[in-house]
């Protein structure tokens, strides 16, 4: 069965940083990162594709980096100079395209059940 299991959220203080991980039971073409504050919609924070190009909403430029490894079949997420706006639900997804990172969430059709983020000022 087809799986993504997310680790690595919690609670940090304004400026902390996180580092999160997607174990993924298989290798897929293209994963991301999204996440879904309380009452707004589910955003594509970051992008990567089979060979391991990056795309990034451009309120995480220069703070976040996705990155994978297809040996161990998992996705990561290093979230420095967090802010409170960067608290959300996270969720890890793949999907079938191999090139192109892509940040748009119906491109995705595999998603893990997500790990909270929260950061304080």
């Amino acid at each position: 069965q087809v799986q993504l299991v997310e680790s690595g959220g919690g609670s940090v203080q304004a400026g902390g940083s996180l580092r999160l991980s997607c174990a993924a039971s298989g290798t897929y073409n293209s994963m991301g990162w999204f996440r879904q504050a309380p009452g707004k919609e589910r955003e594509g924070v970051a992008g990567i594709d089979s060979i391991g190009r990056t795309a990034y909403a451009d309120s995480v430029k220069g703070r976040f980096t996705i990155s994978r490894d297809n040996a161990k079949n998992t996705l990561y997420l290093q979230m420095n100079g967090l802010k409170p706006e960067d608290t959300a639900m996270y969720y890890c997804a793949a999907g079938p395209y191999a090139w192109i990172p892509r940040l748009n969430q119906y491109e995705y059709n595999i998603w893990g059940q997500g790990t909270q983020v929260t950061v304080s000022s």
